[in-house]
């Protein structure tokens, strides 16, 4: 790809779901939890050495229950060493069965390991056909017991089960939200370079419950989640005329937002999910738009020939950060919710795009293009503090976890058979890069919240 063609795509101007619909509930605290553990993480910290932690397969009595044990054992491994706060002790090194960890952990045994949390959990098939999901996390040193829940839900959603304990125990343990019961919506890429298929397909956060959801007739763009609902909105040409498009995931139901005379760029949601902020283009520059999804009343809220795009609202709805390249050059900018009062805020060397606001407020990501290679790094809303977390050839459209402390977006190397795009995640560390696996190329990944 040519430096010309590199510093197109940066400008961005040119362009399970069924299984968890199933009744889903849970019953919280059936086990006491004491007030004090020692096993804890200061994920504040710059650098964080992963606490060891024995996850052993829960115990069922039957073949089915023991395979959905094994299953979400895993699952919940899984999750938890990949955000790089965990390391998994050595299953071959256990020596307590799912049995009698139900009765009483042998914490000495433990201790040897070098464990320093232990979990241990059970799956029983009901009567109704649901499945009874129990666990319970030990401090291994002080052999106290930090959590315990029992959750009912049908079989079909045991996965979502794994993500929603392995949550509970990043909380326990971090004093953090986690952010494993969550979704990617992003573009799914196919075909030669000269007809690029683009569809917008979901999974669950570590690739599982891989979903395409459009039929690939119009090209898609820049999905977004509602921060309040399970919706979706995003940009599709459609007979080469661009339309913003609202999607239901739990209903599939898709909607118009509206049909513009001229180009429609980045679409995204309030911080209260009621409107919606994009960028329509007039001539050679583009303006900023807010529309009220309860009355479509739209707002202008930038006024001029530059070019303003990418808009992003703060989690508390009073400010937007945007590109613009008003000052000469493409750089972010922050205004109030109003539009007034706009102001730049990058200044380092290169140019900068794709800001989007932390979900706690304290830092804005962006891509960074300099010196022929892209960065995805974060700054404070004020400019200061500016970090560099990816260097790639090319590297776009970053995404923040619903807790703010891992980033998603995707990345590709030179290749001679064309652009391949796949998605990867990274933590505020930049220690903890893990690539997500998708069937296809992937590209314009946005994190859901937590799913309720």
């Amino acid at each position: 790809m040519s430096q010309n063609r590199k510093a197109k795509r940066f400008g961005w101007r040119g362009q399970r779901v069924a299984a968890l619909c199933a009744v889903f509930f849970l019953c919280l605290s059936v086990f006491s939890v004491p007030a004090h553990a020692d096993v804890k993480i200061d994920i504040t910290r710059g650098v964080v050495q992963p606490i060891p932690v024995a996850i052993p397969s829960f115990f069922g009595a039957s073949p089915t229950e023991q395979q959905y044990g094994q299953d979400i054992a895993q699952v919940i491994t899984d999750d938890l060493v990949h955000s790089g706060l965990f390391s998994a002790v050595d299953p071959r090194s256990f020596v307590q069965d799912a049995n009698s960890l139900l009765v009483q952990p042998h914490f000495a045994d433990w201790r040897v390991l070098n464990a320093q949390a232990l979990v241990v959990g059970k799956v029983e098939a009901q009567p109704d056909g649901r499945l009874k999901v129990e666990f319970r996390l030990w401090d291994v040193f002080s052999q106290q017991q930090m959590a315990g829940f029992a959750y009912f839900t049908v079989p079909s959603n045991w996965r979502r089960v794994a993500h929603i304990v392995a949550d509970a125990i990043y909380k326990r343990i971090t004093g953090e939200d986690g952010y494993f019961d969550t979704r990617i919506v992003y573009i799914a890429e196919t075909g030669p370079a000269t007809h690029r298929i683009k569809r917008l397909a979901i999974m669950d956060q570590d690739g599982a419950n891989n979903r395409i959801l459009s039929d690939g007739r119009a090209l898609v763009l820049t999905p977004r989640f509602s921060p309040t609902m399970q919706m979706i909105t995003y940009m599709a040409y459609y007979h080469d005329k661009p339309r913003v498009y609202l999607f239901n995931i739990d209903t599939g139901a898709q909607t118009v937002l509206g049909d513009f005379d001229h180009m429609t760029f980045a679409p995204r949601f309030s911080p209260d999910g009621q409107h919606v902020i994009f960028s329509l283009s007039n001539g050679g520059g583009s303006n900023i738009f807010v529309m009220d999804l309860r009355t479509h009343r739209i707002t202008q809220l930038t006024n001029g020939s530059s070019i303003s795009d990418a808009p992003c609202y703060s989690p508390d709805g009073q400010y937007i950060t945007f590109e613009s390249d008003r000052g000469g050059s493409q750089q972010i900018y922050v205004m109030n919710a109003d539009g007034s009062n706009p102001h730049r805020i990058s200044f380092g060397e290169g140019t900068y795009g794709t800001p989007v606001w932390s979900p706690r407020g304290d830092l804005i990501a962006f891509t960074k293009l300099h010196g022929g290679e892209f960065y995805i790094g974060v700054m404070h809303p004020d400019g200061s503090g500016e970090r560099q977390l990816v260097e790639s050839w090319h590297a776009e459209g970053p995404t923040w976890a619903p807790n703010g402390r891992v980033l998603m977006y995707f990345k590709e190397s030179p290749s001679s058979t064309g652009s391949h795009p796949h998605l990867y995640s990274i933590d505020l560390t930049g220690m903890n890069e893990r690539e997500i696996p998708t069937p296809t190329d992937a590209s314009d990944p946005a994190w859901s919240p937590l799913l309720p």
